[in-house]
């Protein structure tokens, strides 16, 4: 599958070299494209452009950056190159504030999420949130003594979210889908969660286990 990939931080590294390792072909799109360059020149089968070369290029997209440039990078990457696309949100709404007693301090208020803006501004693109509850080291093939750890996704386009679940079970997670939209409401908030035993811990490996009986 053909990958783009917006985002030049860690998270948008991690995910762009572990999906070629698994034989996609991706683009990983920057606002200043010359910064990956040497990124991309130890990746194979990862290209280095700008969000609009990385949006034009991919089948399907994921999105990771800051959450408080998560509107400007898609308006860069353009409304024509998301129509109709499945866009993976791995962003956070995460403030530019320090956490209190290791909990972050987000940007949205609680009846609403980062991906519900998203989508409103970009009602032709099918998002699905994934990938924002855990760490970078542990997104692409996590290796957990107890199995297989768990995704929590959403999005209102079913056959979207019928493709990150296949994607994510070939990277190694099992897919929770938590619903519409709104869901995301609920899901961006385990990234406070997640953080909290890393910042009063300094434990950064973990990942959560949905058990169903």
């Amino acid at each position: 599958m053909k990958v783009g990939v917006l985002g030049s931080g860690v998270v948008a590294q991690t995910l762009a070299a572990g999906l070629a390792k698994h034989g996609h072909q991706v683009t990983i799109g920057s606002r200043s494209p010359e910064k990956l360059a040497e990124f991309a020149s130890k990746n194979s089968g990862v290209a280095a452009g700008s969000f609009a070369d990385a949006a034009a290029f991919g089948e399907l997209l994921i999105l990771a950056v800051k959450g408080d440039v998560a509107i400007q990078a898609l308006s860069l990457a353009g409304a024509a190159n998301l129509a109709g696309k499945t866009v993976i949100d791995a962003c956070n709404p995460i403030a530019d504030a320090p956490p209190v007693n290791g909990v972050l301090r987000f940007f949205t208020a609680p009846n609403g999420s980062l991906m519900e803006k998203l989508q409103a501004e970009f009602p032709e693109a099918c998002f699905v949130k994934a990938f924002n509850s855990v760490g970078a080291p542990r997104m692409v093939d996590p290796v957990f003594e107890d199995g297989k750890p768990t995704m929590f996704i959403c999005g209102n386009n079913a056959a979207a979210k019928q493709t990150v679940g296949a994607l994510l079970d070939e990277l190694g997670w099992e897919t929770a889908d938590m619903g519409s939209v709104e869901a995301a409401r609920a899901i961006e908030p385990l990234c406070m969660l997640w953080c909290i035993p890393g910042f009063t811990q300094n434990q950064w490996t973990h990942a959560f286990k949905l058990l169903m009986k």
